[in-house]
């Protein structure tokens, strides 16, 4: 068992649902199935446009042959460890480049660099996850929720690793936590939105400095959904309050829709924004993903 760096790409030709399964080829198999029952995180190479870098991690439940696709192969991820980071991970930083095991002994990037499943040290792990996960503005809560604390940014000292490898146990342990899970979330749906209801437009803080918004899962956690970006929204504490009664929903193409059982439809349309369609982040792995509002309409939204 062991950590690995799994490559993927958002425009990936390979059948890759990073919170729920990855496909290879046998000729990584066995590097695969050293890791599983252990934690992996998702790297966006550097040639890809807007590389999101190191962007998530996950744990790998079991590996299978694709029924699909001879030769192919599945890694099947642990339903609800999927996390992605607060902070995408750039491939090099001021101190050169982050993980270090894919330097050769001249100090210089190795072929192993292109390698699409690589294992990677607990000291690289510890160093991608310290910043991956850094939370280094607190970011206050709506009333009710436990305040964000503060976490080390930067690198970690490659002296202290053993000492930095037991917290990062620790914050491993932690990362089952819902309300861990939670607070993780909030910060990264509110980081994409801008603080912004999807819905009304509006971008609320109160007297206190706290954003009056809330982050919303498409699919819930109670019914399998993951804690990743693109089955994330922010909408404010009533939007909120309607798109989990299904009293309002979205399109494919992010037009909102109103259920015809809601008793005060043009009160509704009066909270939408102009434009009629959810307010969403530019980039397409942070928009609501279309089978997450395919499950949504079907089991949530009142038609």
């Amino acid at each position: 068992m062991g950590f690995e760096v799994f490559i993927h790409r958002t425009d990936s030709i390979y059948d890759d649902s990073p919170a729920e399964q990855y496909q290879f080829p046998s000729q990584y198999l066995g590097r695969v199935q050293a890791c599983v029952g252990d934690w992996i995180i998702y790297y966006e190479p550097r040639k890809v446009a807007a590389t999101r870098g190191y962007f998530a991690m996950a744990k790998v439940a079991q590996v299978i042959p694709d029924p699909t696709a001879p030769g192919m192969y599945l890694a099947l991820i642990e339903p609800g460890s999927y996390l992605d980071f607060v902070n995408a991970v750039p491939f090099s930083g001021p101190e050169g480049v982050i993980e270090r095991g894919v330097l050769n002994d001249a100090g210089r990037i190795s072929g192993r660099a292109q390698a699409a499943v690589r294992p990677i040290s607990a000291v690289d792990f510890n160093r991608i996850l310290s910043i991956g996960l850094a939370e280094d503005q607190t970011e206050l809560p709506r009333s009710g929720e436990a305040a964000v604390t503060s976490e080390p940014s930067g690198f970690s000292d490659i002296g202290q690793a053993p000492f930095m490898f037991e917290q990062e146990k620790v914050r491993i342990a932690q990362l089952s936590s819902r309300i861990v899970r939670d607070r993780l979330f909030r910060r990264l749906i509110l980081q994409a939105y801008d603080k912004r209801c999807a819905v009304t437009g509006l971008k609320l803080i109160n007297g206190g400095g706290r954003a009056e918004v809330d982050a919303a899962h498409i699919r819930p956690v109670e019914a399998n959904g993951p804690d990743i970006l693109s089955n994330g929204i922010a909408l404010s504490g009533t939007a909120h309050w309607m798109f989990d009664r299904g009293l309002i929903g979205l399109s494919d193409d992010l037009e909102i829709l109103i259920s015809r059982y809601a008793n005060d439809s043009d009160s509704i349309q009066g909270l939408i924004n102009r434009t009629g369609k959810a307010i969403v982040p530019a980039g397409i792995h942070e928009r609501p993903h279309p089978q997450f509002l395919q499950w949504h309409r079907e089991n949530t939204f009142k038609h």
